[in-house]
Protein backbone atom coordinates (compact mmCIF):
# COMPACT_ATOMS: atom_id res chain seq x y z
CA UNK A 1 0.00 0.00 0.00
CA UNK A 2 2.67 2.45 0.76
CA UNK A 3 4.66 1.61 -2.29
CA UNK A 4 1.56 2.08 -4.56
CA UNK A 5 1.31 5.97 -2.64
CA UNK A 6 4.91 6.03 -2.88
CA UNK A 7 4.74 5.71 -6.91
CA UNK A 8 1.67 7.96 -6.82
CA UNK A 9 3.67 10.80 -5.62
CA UNK A 10 6.17 10.30 -8.16
CA UNK A 11 4.03 9.92 -11.11
CA UNK A 12 1.91 12.92 -9.98
CA UNK A 13 4.94 15.31 -9.36
CA UNK A 14 6.20 14.05 -13.08
CA UNK A 15 2.85 14.38 -14.73
CA UNK A 16 3.11 18.20 -13.44
CA UNK A 17 6.88 18.86 -13.74
CA UNK A 18 6.25 17.79 -17.95
CA UNK A 19 3.55 20.64 -18.15
CA UNK A 20 6.25 23.13 -17.25
CA UNK A 21 6.95 23.83 -20.51
CA UNK A 22 3.96 25.69 -21.50
CA UNK A 23 4.17 27.83 -18.04
CA UNK A 24 7.72 29.29 -18.15
CA UNK A 25 7.55 31.38 -21.16
CA UNK A 26 4.38 32.85 -19.97
CA UNK A 27 6.44 35.17 -17.13
CA UNK A 28 8.59 36.47 -20.40
CA UNK A 29 9.86 39.59 -20.70
CA UNK A 30 10.72 38.31 -16.85
CA UNK A 31 14.82 37.62 -17.05
CA UNK A 32 15.70 33.72 -15.86
CA UNK A 33 16.97 35.33 -12.58
CA UNK A 34 14.21 37.23 -11.88
CA UNK A 35 11.68 34.27 -12.79
CA UNK A 36 14.11 32.52 -9.90
CA UNK A 37 13.73 35.57 -7.78
CA UNK A 38 10.19 34.98 -7.55
CA UNK A 39 9.75 31.36 -7.65
CA UNK A 40 11.66 31.70 -4.43
CA UNK A 41 9.89 34.42 -2.69
CA UNK A 42 6.88 32.64 -3.48
CA UNK A 43 7.47 28.78 -3.11
CA UNK A 44 8.49 30.05 0.40
CA UNK A 45 5.57 32.25 0.97
CA UNK A 46 3.65 29.19 0.38
CA UNK A 47 5.14 26.18 1.85
CA UNK A 48 4.97 28.66 4.96
CA UNK A 49 1.11 28.79 4.63
CA UNK A 50 1.29 24.91 4.11
CA UNK A 51 3.28 24.39 6.77
CA UNK A 52 1.51 26.09 9.40
CA UNK A 53 -1.97 24.84 8.27
CA UNK A 54 -0.38 21.41 8.30
CA UNK A 55 0.73 22.13 12.19
CA UNK A 56 -2.78 22.53 13.30
CA UNK A 57 -4.52 19.42 11.41
CA UNK A 58 -1.67 17.27 12.71
CA UNK A 59 -2.26 18.56 16.31
CA UNK A 60 1.69 19.38 16.78
CA UNK A 61 4.01 22.00 15.66
CA UNK A 62 5.78 21.05 12.11
CA UNK A 63 7.63 24.09 12.79
CA UNK A 64 9.32 22.33 15.68
CA UNK A 65 10.52 19.84 12.77
CA UNK A 66 12.77 23.19 11.61
CA UNK A 67 13.70 24.95 15.45
CA UNK A 68 15.29 21.60 16.46
CA UNK A 69 17.00 20.15 13.74
CA UNK A 70 20.09 19.93 13.96
CA UNK A 71 23.33 21.42 12.18
CA UNK A 72 23.89 18.92 10.43
CA UNK A 73 20.43 18.42 8.94
CA UNK A 74 20.48 22.73 8.14
CA UNK A 75 23.97 22.06 5.82
CA UNK A 76 21.72 19.09 4.12
CA UNK A 77 19.45 21.60 3.64
CA UNK A 78 21.58 24.36 2.58
CA UNK A 79 22.93 22.31 -0.01
CA UNK A 80 19.72 21.27 -1.27
CA UNK A 81 18.34 24.85 -1.21
CA UNK A 82 21.34 25.25 -3.67
CA UNK A 83 20.97 22.44 -5.85
CA UNK A 84 17.47 23.06 -6.83
CA UNK A 85 18.04 26.70 -7.10
CA UNK A 86 21.00 25.95 -10.11
CA UNK A 87 18.16 23.71 -11.39
CA UNK A 88 15.04 26.21 -11.60
CA UNK A 89 17.75 28.56 -13.73
CA UNK A 90 19.44 26.24 -16.09
CA UNK A 91 15.94 25.02 -16.91
CA UNK A 92 14.55 28.37 -17.07
CA UNK A 93 17.39 29.57 -19.25
CA UNK A 94 16.68 26.32 -21.64
CA UNK A 95 13.01 26.78 -21.96
CA UNK A 96 13.04 30.54 -22.12
CA UNK A 97 15.67 30.34 -24.80
CA UNK A 98 13.51 28.14 -27.19
CA UNK A 99 15.92 24.60 -25.99
CA UNK A 100 13.28 22.53 -24.39
CA UNK A 101 14.45 19.45 -26.27
CA UNK A 102 18.07 20.30 -24.20
CA UNK A 103 15.66 19.89 -21.44
CA UNK A 104 13.94 17.14 -22.09
CA UNK A 105 17.91 15.77 -22.56
CA UNK A 106 18.40 16.27 -19.44
CA UNK A 107 15.77 14.88 -17.86
CA UNK A 108 16.85 11.95 -19.63
CA UNK A 109 20.01 11.78 -18.97
CA UNK A 110 19.16 12.58 -14.85
CA UNK A 111 17.69 9.14 -14.33
CA UNK A 112 21.10 7.87 -15.45
CA UNK A 113 22.64 10.14 -12.42
CA UNK A 114 20.10 9.14 -9.75
CA UNK A 115 20.90 6.01 -10.76
CA UNK A 116 24.85 5.83 -10.46
CA UNK A 117 24.36 7.60 -7.12
CA UNK A 118 22.01 5.46 -5.51
CA UNK A 119 24.51 2.52 -6.16
CA UNK A 120 27.75 4.34 -4.95
CA UNK A 121 26.37 6.32 -2.17
CA UNK A 122 23.25 4.09 -1.06
CA UNK A 123 24.35 0.72 -1.92
CA UNK A 124 21.12 -0.12 -3.41
CA UNK A 125 21.35 -3.42 -5.94
CA UNK A 126 19.85 -3.45 -9.65
CA UNK A 127 18.60 -6.64 -11.05
CA UNK A 128 19.89 -8.00 -14.82
CA UNK A 129 17.72 -7.03 -16.09
CA UNK A 130 17.82 -3.49 -14.66
CA UNK A 131 21.28 -3.23 -15.38
CA UNK A 132 20.38 -3.91 -19.16
CA UNK A 133 18.02 -0.97 -19.12
CA UNK A 134 20.56 1.12 -17.56
CA UNK A 135 23.17 -0.13 -20.11
CA UNK A 136 20.99 0.59 -23.09
CA UNK A 137 20.00 4.17 -21.72
CA UNK A 138 23.74 5.37 -20.96
CA UNK A 139 24.24 3.92 -24.90
CA UNK A 140 21.85 6.34 -25.90
CA UNK A 141 22.99 9.47 -23.59
CA UNK A 142 26.78 8.58 -25.49
CA UNK A 143 25.60 8.57 -29.01
CA UNK A 144 24.09 11.84 -28.81
CA UNK A 145 26.39 13.54 -27.04
CA UNK A 146 29.02 12.17 -29.99
CA UNK A 147 26.71 13.47 -32.98
CA UNK A 148 26.38 16.58 -31.16
CA UNK A 149 29.46 17.76 -31.74
CA UNK A 150 30.38 18.60 -27.87
CA UNK A 151 28.96 17.53 -24.23
CA UNK A 152 25.52 19.18 -23.93
CA UNK A 153 26.33 21.74 -20.97
CA UNK A 154 22.38 22.77 -20.53
CA UNK A 155 21.75 18.77 -20.49
CA UNK A 156 24.40 17.94 -18.26
CA UNK A 157 23.65 20.94 -15.51
CA UNK A 158 19.93 19.75 -15.35
CA UNK A 159 21.08 16.48 -14.95
CA UNK A 160 24.08 16.52 -12.09
CA UNK A 161 22.09 19.62 -10.38
CA UNK A 162 18.42 16.95 -9.89
CA UNK A 163 20.67 13.64 -9.39
CA UNK A 164 22.65 15.39 -6.40
CA UNK A 165 19.22 16.92 -5.05
CA UNK A 166 17.99 13.21 -4.94
CA UNK A 167 20.17 12.18 -3.16
CA UNK A 168 20.60 14.92 -0.38
CA UNK A 169 16.83 14.68 0.02
CA UNK A 170 17.53 11.10 1.23
CA UNK A 171 19.80 12.90 3.67
CA UNK A 172 17.36 15.45 5.16
CA UNK A 173 15.34 13.41 8.22
CA UNK A 174 12.39 15.95 7.90
CA UNK A 175 8.86 15.69 6.50
CA UNK A 176 8.90 16.81 2.86
CA UNK A 177 6.54 19.77 4.05
CA UNK A 178 9.32 21.33 6.49
CA UNK A 179 12.47 20.07 4.16
CA UNK A 180 11.32 22.46 1.42
CA UNK A 181 9.63 25.59 3.42
CA UNK A 182 12.96 25.39 4.78
CA UNK A 183 15.51 24.85 1.66
CA UNK A 184 13.00 27.89 0.11
CA UNK A 185 13.78 30.34 3.24
CA UNK A 186 17.32 29.79 3.29
CA UNK A 187 17.22 30.93 -0.27
CA UNK A 188 14.69 34.02 0.49
CA UNK A 189 16.89 36.73 1.91
CA UNK A 190 19.17 36.77 -1.69
CA UNK A 191 16.11 36.18 -3.99
CA UNK A 192 14.43 39.46 -1.87
CA UNK A 193 17.44 41.22 -1.99
CA UNK A 194 17.66 40.68 -5.81
CA UNK A 195 14.22 41.21 -6.98
CA UNK A 196 14.23 44.79 -4.83
CA UNK A 197 17.58 45.55 -6.29
CA UNK A 198 15.34 44.85 -9.59
CA UNK A 199 12.58 46.76 -8.84
CA UNK A 200 14.12 50.21 -7.15
CA UNK A 201 16.06 50.37 -10.78
CA UNK A 202 13.05 50.00 -12.69
CA UNK A 203 14.43 46.56 -14.35
CA UNK A 204 11.74 43.55 -12.77
CA UNK A 205 8.51 42.49 -14.53
CA UNK A 206 6.76 41.71 -11.77
CA UNK A 207 3.77 44.77 -12.40
CA UNK A 208 3.32 43.62 -16.12
CA UNK A 209 3.56 39.76 -14.94
CA UNK A 210 2.15 39.97 -11.18
CA UNK A 211 0.00 36.95 -10.63
CA UNK A 212 1.76 34.73 -13.18
CA UNK A 213 4.80 35.22 -11.29
CA UNK A 214 3.17 34.78 -7.64
CA UNK A 215 1.59 31.74 -9.07
CA UNK A 216 5.02 30.34 -9.71
CA UNK A 217 5.47 29.39 -6.07
CA UNK A 218 1.87 27.03 -6.45
CA UNK A 219 3.47 25.83 -9.70
CA UNK A 220 6.95 24.92 -7.73
CA UNK A 221 5.79 23.23 -4.70
CA UNK A 222 3.41 21.25 -5.82
CA UNK A 223 5.70 18.67 -7.68
CA UNK A 224 8.39 19.03 -4.91
CA UNK A 225 6.20 17.89 -2.48
CA UNK A 226 5.35 15.39 -4.25
CA UNK A 227 9.00 14.26 -5.68
CA UNK A 228 9.70 14.98 -1.66
CA UNK A 229 7.03 12.21 -0.39
CA UNK A 230 8.12 10.10 -3.16
CA UNK A 231 11.93 9.96 -2.48
CA UNK A 232 11.53 9.08 1.29
CA UNK A 233 9.74 6.12 0.06
CA UNK A 234 11.16 4.24 -2.88
CA UNK A 235 14.55 3.32 -4.09
CA UNK A 236 16.67 6.17 -5.74
CA UNK A 237 17.01 4.37 -8.98
CA UNK A 238 13.40 3.68 -8.76
CA UNK A 239 12.36 7.31 -8.92
CA UNK A 240 15.62 8.17 -11.58
CA UNK A 241 13.41 5.51 -13.75
CA UNK A 242 10.14 6.86 -13.53
CA UNK A 243 11.23 10.64 -14.07
CA UNK A 244 11.16 9.63 -17.58
CA UNK A 245 7.84 10.42 -18.15
CA UNK A 246 9.23 13.79 -17.43
CA UNK A 247 10.97 14.66 -20.83
CA UNK A 248 9.30 12.27 -22.91
CA UNK A 249 6.23 15.33 -22.53
CA UNK A 250 8.93 17.45 -22.76
CA UNK A 251 9.72 16.30 -26.20
CA UNK A 252 6.56 16.17 -27.09
CA UNK A 253 5.85 19.73 -26.37
CA UNK A 254 9.36 20.64 -27.88
CA UNK A 255 8.06 18.95 -31.28
CA UNK A 256 3.93 19.55 -31.79
CA UNK A 257 4.13 23.05 -29.76
CA UNK A 258 7.10 25.45 -30.70
CA UNK A 259 8.64 22.98 -33.32
CA UNK A 260 11.68 22.25 -32.19
CA UNK A 261 13.55 20.41 -35.24
CA UNK A 262 15.23 16.82 -33.78
CA UNK A 263 17.34 15.28 -36.37
CA UNK A 264 16.73 11.56 -37.07
CA UNK A 265 19.63 10.33 -35.03
CA UNK A 266 18.29 11.88 -31.84
CA UNK A 267 15.43 10.02 -32.70
CA UNK A 268 16.68 7.17 -32.63
CA UNK A 269 18.35 7.51 -29.44
CA UNK A 270 15.47 8.76 -27.62
CA UNK A 271 13.56 5.48 -28.92
CA UNK A 272 16.52 3.10 -27.16
CA UNK A 273 16.09 5.45 -24.09
CA UNK A 274 12.62 4.49 -24.44
CA UNK A 275 12.85 1.01 -24.86
CA UNK A 276 15.48 0.98 -21.70
CA UNK A 277 12.13 2.26 -19.72
CA UNK A 278 10.39 0.30 -20.79
CA UNK A 279 12.38 -2.78 -20.00
CA UNK A 280 13.27 -1.22 -16.58
CA UNK A 281 9.42 -0.69 -15.67
CA UNK A 282 8.94 -4.43 -16.75
CA UNK A 283 11.39 -6.06 -14.31
CA UNK A 284 9.65 -3.65 -11.58
CA UNK A 285 6.46 -5.07 -12.40
CA UNK A 286 7.90 -8.47 -12.76
CA UNK A 287 8.96 -8.57 -9.40
CA UNK A 288 6.14 -7.15 -7.78
CA UNK A 289 3.74 -9.85 -8.88
CA UNK A 290 6.33 -12.75 -7.73
CA UNK A 291 6.13 -10.82 -4.57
Amino acid sequence: MELDIAMAYALAAYLMWGLFPAFFPLLEPASPLEIIGHRIIWTAVFMSIVLTVSSKFRGNSSWRELRTATPKTWLWLCLAGALVAINWLIYVIAVNSGHVADAALGYFINPLVSVALGMIFLSERLYRLQLAAIGLATLAVVVLTILGGQPPLLALGLAFSFGFYGLVKKRVGLSAIASLTAETLILLPAAVGYIVYLELNNQGAFAQRRLLLMSAGVVTALPLLAFGAAAKRIDLSTIGMLQYMTPTMQMLWAVFVVSEHIPPARWAAFGIIWLAVALYIFDLLRRRTAH
